[in-house]
């Protein structure tokens, strides 16, 4: 048996340094091999050499889900550089404000990302920038050379920046070192410490934000361990239908979206053959959609629970545990595993609280931290340990996989001039779960802005997760006898207009 590699860096090499003829990644229709992966890494590594950027100093990473990122990323883990992971569904001002805060010393992202605000800040700070198109890559005239003063004092460790989902606002950068990627994502795989031909396995669907935790330790291992990957820039069902057509397997990743899109299409039982359970996380499917699955399809949903914090899923169902008990724990989020543990507590008083009874969930991770994260999650666990989530303590709109606070975009619209008060609720989606909706009072003596130039004006200071879906004018915005904004009155006058329409 061959050495397997021991470290991060050497797994990104030996991954760069596969059969030129072997495929790597299928993307639009097309499989990419492991030489035209080779190439273009090797070329990104000589710009980057050719910069002058400081071996240490951090390089900011606009991540796309392609193959170019994916090639991207293997030569920067190869070459032990710190990344700084930038959402790229940012407006351009939010972008460019990135850049300026986190100060790297290279910037690679697709053309797309490089917009004027995004390239007059990098050339304000010296920084070097690097464009992928396609399978190539090239400095930016005039961004070939890093000046940016590299803080010394900061710290060199290799390590992937990841990004949270932005529950609080801007995403929040979360540093992963070499060691514990490597050990949570490759050492964790089975398929590391066995002798399957990887190159014979089904190629994985990778459709994740790369920027984020479910991103990188899906793709992760399946490029380290030589699986193929079939690679979306975002999840659509038809690619997700097609690929299980393809590759039937016994168990398929199904994303909570994707449940109300699978139980609002035509599809039949025959084509799901061999498909016996989905998994889903990132946010809790409803009880109504997993009972209709199984009635419909025959199909048991697994959920599974994980954050950033954690260091990625910390409590998941399996095929074993839904066997033992049955469908009826299927509405819960699985039990905790290895050394994790998870308590509920009051919320008030922080007690523990005894099995059934709802409370906030606290989680220790050892893998990330000795001490007890406290979450914003509602839940409780029965009696056989199964977690059940029962929403957000902080009124956290869950859309899709992204958690978003509604007082974060409520402050981003009382800062424009023409609004005097506003509230922010999410309401019902059949497929996202949850969407924002702004009810908004007008200032006295002040021209209503139309609702596209609030979408705009949103856009340039809060992700695109955090934009309403609908707006509504009220005179004046309803309150409760505390004269705070009445949640429950702005919410039933979207859902009365939603069911109206």
């Amino acid at each position: 048996m061959t050495r397997r590699p021991a470290t991060l860096q050497e797994a990104a090499a030996s991954a760069l340094a596969r059969e030129p003829d072997r495929q790597a990644f299928e993307f639009q229709g097309r499989w990419i091999s492991w030489g035209e992966v080779r190439a273009l890494a090797d070329h990104i590594g000589t710009l980057i050499d050719e910069s002058g950027a400081d071996p240490a100093a951090p390089i900011a990473f606009l991540a796309r889900m392609r193959p170019e990122c994916l090639t991207t990323l293997l030569q920067l883990m190869k070459m032990s550089r710190i990344v700084r992971m930038i959402y790229t569904y940012q407006s351009p001002v939010a972008i460019a404000a990135d850049i300026k805060r986190l100060r790297p010393a290279v910037a690679i992202g697709a053309g797309e990302d490089f917009t004027e605000p995004a390239t007059t800040q990098l050339r304000e700070q010296g920084v070097a920038a690097i464009v992928l198109s396609g399978m190539q890559a090239s400095a930016i005239e005039g961004l070939e050379h890093s000046i940016n003063d590299f803080d010394r004092g900061a710290s060199a460790t290799p390590r992937i920046e990841i990004l949270t989902s932005g529950t609080t606002g801007a995403p929040k950068h979360f540093p992963l070192d070499y060691e514990r990627v490597m050990s949570q994502t490759v050492g964790a795989n089975s398929v590391y410490s066995s002798d399957i031909d990887t190159a014979s396995l089904p190629p994985f669907l990778s459709v994740l934000p790369l920027g984020n935790i479910g991103g990188i330790y899906g793709s992760l291992p399946a490029m380290l361990l030589g699986v193929r990957i079939m690679v979306g820039e975002r999840f659509t069902f038809e690619k997700w239908l097609d690929y299980t057509k393809r590759y039937p397997s016994r168990v398929s990743v199904l994303p909570p979206a994707g449940v109300r899109m699978l139980l609002d299409s035509n599809v039949t039982r025959e084509d799901l053959d061999g498909v016996k359970y989905f998994v889903c996380g990132a946010a809790p499917v409803d009880p109504a959609s997993i009972d209709a699955v199984r009635e419909r399809f025959g199909i048991l949903i697994m959920q599974a629970y994980g954050a950033t914090e954690f260091g990625g899923v910390v409590a998941t169902m399996t095929p074993e545990l839904c066997e033992k008990y049955g469908p009826s724990k299927c509405t819960s989020v699985g039990r905790p595993f290895g050394d994790v543990q998870v308590r509920v507590v009051d919320p008030q008083s922080s007690e523990l609280l005894p099995t059934d009874e709802v409370g906030l969930v606290h989680v220790l991770a050892p893998r990330m931290s000795a001490e007890w994260t406290p979450t914003s999650d509602l839940g409780y666990l029965d009696a056989d340990g199964f977690l059940y989530l029962r929403g957000r303590n902080d009124g956290a709109i869950m859309r899709g996989g992204f958690k978003l606070l509604p007082d974060t975009v409520t402050n981003a619209l009382l800062t424009h001039p023409a609004i005097s008060a506003a509230a922010v609720v999410g309401i019902a989606e059949r497929r996202l779960g949850q969407v924002p909706v702004a009810a908004l009072e007008p200032k006295a003596g002040m021209a209503r802005p139309s609702f596209d130039e609030l979408e705009k004006f949103l856009r340039d200071r809060l992700p695109s997760t955090h934009i309403p879906v609908s707006w509504r004018w009220f005179e004046p915005l309803p309150r409760n006898p505390s004269l705070k904004p009445d949640l429950l009155k702005i919410r039933a006058a979207f859902e009365d207009t939603a069911k109206s329409g």
